[in-house]
């Protein structure tokens, strides 16, 4: 049997998607595996995860959080939750979690050798001598079998891109389908209007289940409510007037909820993210509409408090906070947190992102305030990091503030953290990946 450090480098050559098709009037994304290919390797696995409550969450902004508050909320019910969620940020295994905590090493491996054990068979039963599952179809057939193992009651299943083509669509009977705020992202893959993202998005809803969506683009909203009448379900719009009072303090968020049953219930979520508001309010009208008669309102509100989520708007150390926004919506969120917070001395940012991002749309968000007293640009340590020239001719164009140039992320952080001082902040933002390298680096760090 393979090590876990074996089956994660396995795993990162094996290729995520293949490219695009299509005409003028649309663009779709080709999967080297159609939905029938996935669904036929389930069988073969056994269908694992099948007799299990799945909740199904696509979104472009805010799924992955939505996906930790719930798989809090039912384990303070005493219910197993399984979590499927994507990117990991250091280590691959975080991609699979019970009850919030990423799946043991063995258990990792223990799938990953069950899926290859049958891939000879699926080329043979398809008649494709070339088929093998892509990254993203791997870790699924892997997640459904270590959920299916572990014995959990609901599995939180995130969408990896987009939703209507999605490895994840071929689970056939969800309790409920959530989708998160929707924006311009990923839009070469799923169209360049938010009609058309919607549309992507709303291929997860299913005939037997609710959706619950994030109602705040009209035009997401209007392609959500026509799939939901199509299919004869019932849809529960999340809208802004459904949090009031938000009060933010040092180390958290206090807002009112307007729920279903209470009227205004009071809430408080664990960070200083103000767009986590409505991520948590999205989760909360979820709950409501499972109507799981073993979670009550005291589950709710302290599965909502005790959620962790990693970063955004994580506080790292004293005054560090790493931040993975990664697209417009998401820095205009980030650019919100950060004009409320509690800073009294100087800001500083650490900024890089991946080449398919709108990173000049992002830059020029970020710099729309004087909030940083200097930014430190690095280049990602990956095959898609954006080149250094791109990002400085950004900041150029847009920078109110000056910049300096880091070789990599490490000497860009001892950068900052030199000339921080005990009041000052610095903000560490623009990719996943970026969080993720500063967190292998701070590891290496406490290990060392």
């Amino acid at each position: 049997m393979r090590s876990y450090h074996e089956t994660e480098e396995y795993l990162l050559n094996v290729p995520k998607f293949t490219m695009l098709k299509g005409g003028p009037e649309s663009t779709w994304l080709t999967r080297k595996n159609t939905l029938e290919d996935t669904s036929r390797f389930l069988e073969l696995l056994g269908n694992p995860g099948s007799s299990k409550k799945v909740i199904h969450v696509a979104g472009t902004n805010g799924k992955g959080s939505v996906c930790a508050y719930l798989c809090s909320v039912l384990g303070e019910a005493g219910y197993r939750a399984g979590m499927f969620c994507s990117p990991h940020l250091v280590e691959m295994r975080e991609r699979f979690r019970l009850n919030g905590v990423p799946v043991e090493e063995e258990a990792f491996t223990k799938a990953f050798e069950a899926v290859m054990d049958k891939i000879e068979l699926m080329r043979e039963v398809s008649g494709n001598s070339a088929y093998h599952p892509t990254f993203f179809e791997f870790l699924f057939f892997m997640g459904m079998l270590i959920f299916e193992d572990k014995g959990v009651d609901y599995i939180v299943l995130e969408t990896g891109l987009g939703g209507r083509l999605d490895a994840t669509n071929t689970v056939k009977s969800p309790v409920l389908t959530v989708i998160t705020e929707i924006g311009m992202d990923h839009m070469e893959y799923l169209g360049d209007t938010v009609g058309k993202i919607a549309g992507e998005k709303a291929g997860i809803l299913k005939p037997c289940a609710p959706v619950v969506f994030c109602d705040k683009r009209k035009e997401a909203s209007e392609v959500i409510l026509k799939r939901a009448k199509m299919l004869g379900i019932q849809a529960f719009p999340v809208t802004g007037d459904d949090y009031i009072n938000v009060n933010l303090t040092n180390k958290s968020i206090d807002f009112s909820f307007h729920s279903r049953y209470y009227d205004y219930i009071r809430l408080t979520v664990s960070t200083k993210a103000l767009y986590q508001v409505e991520n948590a309010s999205i989760a909360a009208r979820c709950i409501e509409v499972l109507q799981d008669p073993k979670v009550t309102l005291k589950h709710l509100t302290e599965g909502i408090r005790k959620t962790v989520w990693e970063g955004r708007m994580e506080e790292i150390m004293p005054g560090i906070f790493l931040e993975g926004a990664h697209n417009e919506d998401g820095i205009r969120a980030f650019v919100q947190s950060v004009s409320a917070d509690s800073c009294k001395g100087k800001r500083y940012m650490l900024f890089s992102t991946v080449l398919d991002k709108d990173y000049e749309s992002m830059v020029r968000i970020l710099e729309e305030k004087p909030l940083f007293e200097l930014t430190a640009l690095t280049r990602l340590d990956s095959r898609r990091a954006a080149p250094m020239e791109a990002l400085c001719a950004a900041f150029e164009k847009y920078g109110s503030g000056s910049y300096e140039v880091f070789a990599c992320s490490k000497d860009a952080l001892a950068f900052l953290m030199d000339r921080k001082k005990e009041r000052d902040y610095i903000y560490i933002v623009g990719s996943l990946y970026l969080v993720g390298e500063i967190k292998a680096l701070l590891r290496r760090r406490t290990d060392d």
